[in-house]
C-alpha cells in the first residue's frame, strides 16, 4: 500500500516492481499476488488496460491509520484505560496534534453559555448534531484476514 500511497495516482505491477527492486530483489509474480490480494480485500481498486491493470487506493493513508486506531481501541477491555495509556504515551508534538485535531472535529466554539434544561426556553432551536463519521472502506474489524501493511503481512509495503 505504501508505494501505491506514494504516487496517488493508478499504478500498475510494473511500476511497483521496478520501484521495490530499487531497494531489494522481488518478482513480478509475488508483487501482481500482492496487489491482487489487496484488491480482494477492497483495499484498491483495478481497471484494465491492455492485458495489464492499474490498481488505485480506496481509501488515504490517513483513512488506514485512523481505522487501525480505531480497531485496536475498540478491542480493548477498557477503552478509557487504553486511551490513557496511549496519550501516555505521546510526544508533546502528538499531543498538539491531537488537540488541533478534536478542534477541528468540535468545530467552532460557541459563546453562548448552556442553561440548565428547566430554566432553558422551550422554543429554544437545538444546535445541528453531525452526522455520524463513515469508517473507511474495509475498516470493520469483522473483516476477514490482516489488514494490508499490518504486522501479519509482510507484503503491505
Amino acid at each position: 500500500m505504501t508505494r501505491v500511497w506514494k504516487w496517488n495516482r493508478p499504478v500498475t505491477v510494473r511500476e511497483v516492481l521496478e520501484d521495490l527492486q530499487r531497494e531489494r530483489s522481488i518478482a513480478y509474480t509475488t508483487v501482481m499476488t500482492v496487489l491482487d490480494n489487496l484488491h480482494q480485500k477492497g483495499w484498491v481498486r483495478r481497471e484494465s488496460e491492455g492485458r495489464a491493470y492499474r490498481y488505485e487506493a480506496v481509501s488515504t493513508r490517513a483513512a488506514y491509520a485512523a481505522a487501525l486506531m480505531n480497531d485496536a481501541w475498540s478491542q480493548s477491555d477498557n477503552p478509557a484505560a487504553a486511551l490513557v495509556a496511549f496519550f501516555g504515551m505521546m510526544s508533546d508534538e502528538q499531543r498538539q496534534a491531537l488537540r488541533d485535531a478534536i478542534r477541528i472535529v468540535q468545530g467552532p466554539e460557541t459563546t453562548e453559555t448552556p442553561q440548565p434544561p428547566e430554566t432553558a426556553p422551550s422554543n429554544r432551536a437545538r444546535p445541528k448534531r453531525r452526522p455520524p463519521k463513515r469508517r473507511p472502506p474495509n475498516a470493520d474489524p469483522r473483516n476477514s484476514g490482516p489488514a494490508p501493511g499490518s504486522a501479519q503481512d509482510d507484503h503491505g509495503r
